[in-house]
């Protein structure tokens, strides 16, 4: 409200866009509807009940229990999606179905379609949260979805959020400077945009630094490097735009005069109507010859229909993007689908990207599901143990590489390391934990993994694998008191409620002490 009371005509403009329409309070956007998954039959209900938004999951092969969950927010401007949150205990989720506008239908968020029981609840970290609400507060220490406090400050994305600290700017009278995006350097400039339109194949937090300290004005090089598959088509996947606009040739011929805002406006998005004469304008901007604009096409105005077709993103369903390759041609539809890619991930729009960086790369690629990089990312790791003793994240990525290859030492000396520099971090709690009760270990592997599932109750794996070594332990009360807790989180957890029938049968070795 601040900036509005000076800026009063862009502040309202800037009130319709999608970035000010990114997030909200549930009821103020909510699409009443369902979706029944067809592998379970299980049925997902989006509705107002009295002044509440709730999601009601009815399970219809299990005697037609029902699960409600009253939903907080919104997340997506419904441009392309639109997805909801709820909180259990201070722990925030996101819904396991999500509205698309190209359907106009609501369905499951991706991953989840070919699942055979209700998913487990969604953790909503604040890595995700970054690009939808404004200032963003990072979650309890050694959890990845607890906020004690607000979780944000704002909804939607603020002035501030390209800006900068707009309060002495505002209690100054206007003499205190304000960021000003058209006056920093080229990096600078674009890094404002990058930091949330750009994820490429894989993003990596830097060495000592979290994403959710950049500030505009920052290069955002300095808390990310991202990372993409050499050869794969840049439209097969989503938040792609800034690399797609890197390889056009209008920004190749242009250089550094040509950003984001040459053809968008931040504070205003055209109406409908005002579309196509809007972006014209832009490409006649530099396309300005008589001759040109006189012969080019005067049956068809709108540029963008040929120039900058929709395509769809394959990992991302139901979503279409505007290919901002900016092609002389319209590009074939099979352009528009993922081609053969090696098995090799480069940096893109990110100076200073480090060996380190490309470790960890290839580490969050092969947890995604690409385990031909795993040789990759422990060879890197492995090579820069000395580089990486006080790094948490090459420490615990080394630590589960070295524990899935049965290098035990290498990666207890890892976990160990991790939790001289942060006792509470919860890869190396839970993951030194389970390497311990496979070791013999049970005392100390119950201690790791109980520290890690009391901030994490939510996490089904982590209870599972506690209740395990506290039945193996002859303590089936308190595999029966965890197994209960997560279910309260997780109520379709399948694996959890056999392993509830079977606690009887709990005992047998102990393991050393």
């Amino acid at each position: 409200m601040k900036c509005g009371k000076c800026h009063a005509e862009i502040y309202r403009n800037y009130l319709s866009t999608p970035m000010a329409n990114a997030s909200g309070v549930a009821t103020e956007k909510l699409i009443p509807g369902g979706y029944t998954h067809p592998i379970t039959a299980l049925h997902y209900d989006i509705a107002l009940q009295g002044a509440q938004a709730v999601l009601t999951t009815r399970d219809r092969g299990s005697q037609n229990e029902v699960v409600q969950r009253p939903l907080s927010f919104f997340l997506g401007s419904g441009h392309l999606a639109t997805t909801y949150l709820y909180s259990i205990n201070d722990f925030l989720f996101e819904s396991p179905v999500a509205w698309y506008a190209a359907s106009n239908t609501y369905d499951m968020k991706p991953g989840l379609a070919e699942m055979k029981q209700i998913p487990p609840s969604l953790p909503m970290e604040s890595s995700c949260l970054r690009c939808h609400m404004s200032s963003v507060q990072p979650s309890d220490s050694g959890t990845i979805n607890r906020y004690k406090g607000l979780a944000f400050l704002h909804t939607g994305i603020t002035c501030e959020a390209c800006h900068g600290d707009a309060e002495k700017h505002a209690v100054s009278g206007k003499k205190a400077p304000v960021v000003n995006p058209a006056r920093l350097t080229a990096d600078q400039r674009d890094s404002i945009c990058v930091s949330c339109h750009l994820e490429g194949d894989v993003t990596v937090e830097r060495s000592g630094y979290s994403a959710l300290d950049y500030r505009p004005g920052e290069p955002i090089s300095k808390y990310l490097a991202f990372y993409v598959y050499g050869g794969e088509n840049p439209t097969a996947r989503g938040v792609s735009e800034v690399e797609q606009f890197a390889k056009s040739t209008c920004k190749q011929a242009s250089g550094d005069k040509m950003s984001c805002t040459s053809c968008h406006d931040p504070h205003f998005t055209p109406s409908a109507s005002q579309r196509t004469a809007f972006f014209r304008s832009k490409c006649l901007a530099c396309h300005s010859q008589p001759s040109f604009i006189a012969a080019h096409h005067p049956e068809n105005q709108d540029c963008t229909s040929c120039h900058m077709r929709r395509t769809g993103a394959e990992n991302i369903p139901h979503v279409a993007w505007t290919d901002h390759r900016i092609l002389r041609l319209p590009a074939p539809a099979a352009t528009a689908s993922q081609s053969d890619t090696a098995d090799e991930l480069a940096p893109i729009l990110s100076p200073g990207a480090t060996m380190r960086d490309l470790a960890m790369a290839n580490y969050k690629a092969m947890l995604d599901g690409n385990p031909s990089l795993e040789p990759k990312a422990w060879s890197q790791l492995q090579s820069q143990r000395i580089e990486i003793t006080d790094d948490r994240e090459a420490l615990d990525a080394l630590g589960v590489v070295s524990a899935a290859r049965g290098d035990g030492d290498a990666a207890e000396q890892a976990f160990r390391r991790v939790l001289e520099l942060a006792p509470d971090d919860l890869t190396a709690l839970s993951n030194f934990g389970a390497l311990q009760e496979k070791r013999g270990n049970r005392k100390e592997a119950l201690s790791l993994l109980r520290q890690a599932f009391a901030r994490n109750q939510a996490i089904s794996g982590l209870a599972m694998n506690l209740a395990r070594v506290e039945c193996a332990a002859g303590d089936p009360a308190a595999a029966r008191s965890t197994l209960q807790t997560t279910l309260a989180y997780n109520p379709g957890l399948e694996d959890a409620r056999l392993l509830l029938t079977q606690l009887s049968d709990c005992g047998g070795p102990k393991g050393k002490p």
